[in-house]
């Protein structure tokens, strides 16, 4: 295999992510007790919360190795995906190494802690986002930049002409 279709090179995004998102829950978890809130701006808490389930919760009853085994699949599938991933498209490979990064922060958790630690709380006067971890925000980001190298790749394979109009 040719080295321009390796992108090996991504994984260190991929490591920074994993490291500050176990980082930050290990701080949360010897800090705050289960579910103290502490302020932090003006509707900006962090909260100590334990996520059993998939995002928002969902299947909070499915067992610990369901979830894990859902993360190193989707982590397998990413990183042949960045293999063949030619090295040029940077939007696809940073949004790659985001959601492997993101993944993996969370199957540690389910696999050391037996469930998600969760500790963003955003609000708006009583209404409550579901609480959020930095993996969880590097997942976004990461699906959040393929969504927009899919709207920019369909806007270079338009001809220039109807680009204009």
């Amino acid at each position: 295999m040719s080295y321009q279709y390796k992108n090996v090179y991504w994984l260190w995004l991929s490591a920074l992510v994993i490291s500050i998102d176990q980082i930050t829950k290990q701080l949360v978890v010897k800090h705050l007790s289960w579910y103290e809130v502490q302020p932090l701006l003006p509707n900006l808490n962090l909260v100590h919360m334990k996520n059993t389930g998939a995002a928002f919760s969902m299947f909070s009853n499915a067992p610990v190795w369901v979830f894990a085994a859902l993360g190193v699949a989707v982590s397998v599938g990413i990183i042949l995906w960045m293999r063949s991933n030619p090295r040029g498209q940077t939007l696809v490979a940073t949004a790659l190494a985001l959601i492997l990064g993101g993944a993996l922060g969370n199957v540690i958790d389910r696999v050391t802690r037996g469930a998600v630690v969760d500790f963003v709380d955003f609000y708006v006067g009583n209404w409550h986002f579901a609480a959020f971890n930095v993996a969880d925000m590097a997942i976004t980001l990461g699906a959040g930049f393929m969504i927009l190298d899919m709207i920019l790749d369909t806007r270079r394979a338009k001809p220039v002409a109807e680009v204009k109009n």
